[in-house]
């Protein structure tokens, strides 16, 4: 029996619709920490979260990415829409 020795085809990475950040308020201020992002299916009837840690406390709040994102900073304080 041969083997079929094909590669798949390439899978085209796509921008994530939403960045997953870790939220803990210390008294008035906010603290937001990305933490994954998350991608709609083909069906438009979910979404797949993929999150590189598991905070224990705080919230995971999910946000369209910016036009440009800022890469390697933390944002201290951010205020939600």
């Amino acid at each position: 029996m041969a083997r079929n020795n094909q590669k798949p085809a390439p899978r085209q990475h796509q921008a994530p619709d939403f960045l997953a950040w870790h939220v803990t308020d210390k008294g008035e201020k906010s603290f937001w920490n990305k933490v994954g992002a998350a991608w709609r299916h083909k069906d438009n009837k979910g979404y797949t979260l993929q999150l590189e840690v598991v905070p224990i406390n705080g919230r995971i709040v999910l946000r369209q990415p910016l036009d440009e994102p800022i890469e390697g900073q933390a944002q201290a304080e951010k205020k939600e829409a």
